[in-house]
């Protein structure tokens, strides 16, 4: 396909939960800072995150992707593809491939930087989930987040923001690693991460502004992401423009999400002839040039960066811990769930995945879960699919059940009548028990139930309506 490359549409997601970084001095002596970061709640995963991100870029009559890449460096699943569990909770063809780039932050920017090279319209999902031992610099300094931007041409539909060009430098050095079955990386003295990345920024800055015909006076604003937070400060402030908000202090640094989430968040304030560059410190150094159009502001997502970082709630360190595994603590008093079968979720993955009902032909009544005979004639196969993944409902009634099993209890359930018909029992996440009441209005999100025996159990949760 020819025409201009670019950027068709893009979404981000930032978690609820919030953990403030005073509360790890208060417990452990140590660590700690100021502000916050963003924590994925216990039923999330770089997976279930990526799908809310992908939601967000894809609402709203958005160009259907003909590839979904999804990158992470906290893989759900090793041995098994993730993407294609993000490919069905967004019910895309068959036809669509699904793949997934990871190994390392650089690969989320790398599949970025080869969507835009390439000839399709392709949906680049990033999402990460950064955990640290307790009073490390991750356990306050990382955070959790998800992106997706859709790239595409201009015969597409409307560019949000032109793609310019951009270019890279790559050397071999190992300041930052983690081998195979370890769960937190390992970094070098900060001195040599710092010596290393600065020559390789002001090669790849340099060769950008030469490849693009563009000066520094001409770039609006940088966003300057990386894991060395010492050489991504001093490389921000070399290149003589002005740089965004790097969102540490609200969010923490989001790894291989970290990137793009600072580009939509500058895109979200951006106005049209605004040029753009995304600077990236990994292994490496990436440059990306974008400029702004007219059709950005239409096209953004409905929930801004800024107004997730505002939507939060505090979470307290030693539940931030329990959640991470780093804190073993007594499980419930009930028997552990069996492992989910994966050949009755094939069978039935438009439901489970992609939350289809069914509705029937002949009263309009919508069946949840899908059923083939009609509740009140008793026809057979007289249905229609019902896609309730964006639907909203109204709490009919709830109960707060402290009994039951969850990885975080209590648990709270709650009948729904959603809008336009249909009604059936979800949990609700995301929520303070105290706070639900009957009417409280809510929307579906796609989360983990459980996991056993290695088995993720995805399905959708109810999560309160706000702003």
């Amino acid at each position: 396909m020819n025409g201009t490359r670019g950027i068709l549409a893009y979404g981000a997601h930032v978690p609820y939960r919030r953990l403030a970084r005073s509360a790890i001095a208060e417990v452990m002596g140590a660590g700690g800072g100021r502000g916050h970061r963003a924590v994925a709640s216990f039923d999330e995963d770089t997976t279930t995150m990526g799908v809310e991100a992908a939601r967000q870029a894809l609402a709203g009559g958005t160009p259907t992707p003909r590839a979904l890449w999804f990158s992470t460096v906290a893989p759900a699943y090793l041995d098994k593809t993730n993407a294609t569990v993000v490919h069905a909770a967004l019910r895309l063809d068959a036809s669509v491939p699904a793949l997934d780039f990871g190994g390392a932050p650089r690969s989320a920017v790398g599949a970025l930087r080869t969507a835009l090279a390439s000839g399709d319209r392709t949906l680049v999902v990033a999402s990460d989930l950064r955990v640290g031992l307790p009073t490390g610099p991750e356990d306050g300094g990382g955070g959790d987040a998800a992106t997706a931007v859709l790239v595409g041409s201009d015969e597409d539909g409307p560019l949000l923001a032109e793609y310019l060009g951009g270019a890279t430098a790559t050397a071999e050095f190992t300041d930052r690693w983690r081998t195979p079955g370890e769960a937190h990386s390992r970094t070098w003295e900060a001195r040599f991460g710092e010596q290393a990345y600065l020559p390789l920024a002001h090669r790849a800055w340099t060769d950008a502004l030469e490849a693009t015909n563009l000066t520094a006076a001409d770039v609006t604003v940088a966003a300057v992401a990386g894991l060395h937070s010492r050489a991504t400060k001093k490389a921000a402030a070399a290149l003589g423009v002005a740089v965004a908000e790097d969102r540490t202090d609200t969010v923490g640094n989001a790894g291989a999400a970290h990137p793009t989430l600072l580009l939509a968040d500058v895109l979200d304030g951006a106005t049209p002839g605004d040029v753009v560059a995304l600077v990236v410190l990994a292994d490496g150094c990436e440059v990306l040039f974008f400029r702004a159009t007219d059709a950005l502001a239409a096209g953004r997502p409905t929930r801004s960066v800024a107004n997730q970082v505002e939507d939060r709630a505090d979470v307290s360190y030693a539940l931030y811990l329990a959640w991470r595994g780093l804190l073993e603590v007594q499980p419930p008093n009930r028997p552990e769930p069996n492992r989910p079968s994966s050949s009755a979720a094939a069978r039935r993955s438009d439901w489970k995945h992609g939350f289809v009902g069914s509705t029937d032909r002949s009263t309009g009544i919508t069946h949840l879960p899908p059923s083939r005979v009609g509740i009140s004639s008793g026809e057979v196969d007289d249905m229609e699919p019902a896609p309730m993944a964006d639907a909203e409902g109204t709490v009919a009634t709830f109960t707060v059940d402290r009994l039951a099993y969850s990885p975080s209890p209590p648990v709270v359930f709650a009948v729904v009548d959603f809008d336009g018909g249909g009604r059936m029992p979800v949990e609700l996440t995301d929520v303070d028990p105290s706070e639900v009441e009957i009417g409280t209005r809510v929307e579906m999100v796609f989360r983990r139930l459980f996991t056993a025996d290695g088995l993720h159990n995805y399905f959708w949760k109810g999560r309160p309506l706000r702003g």
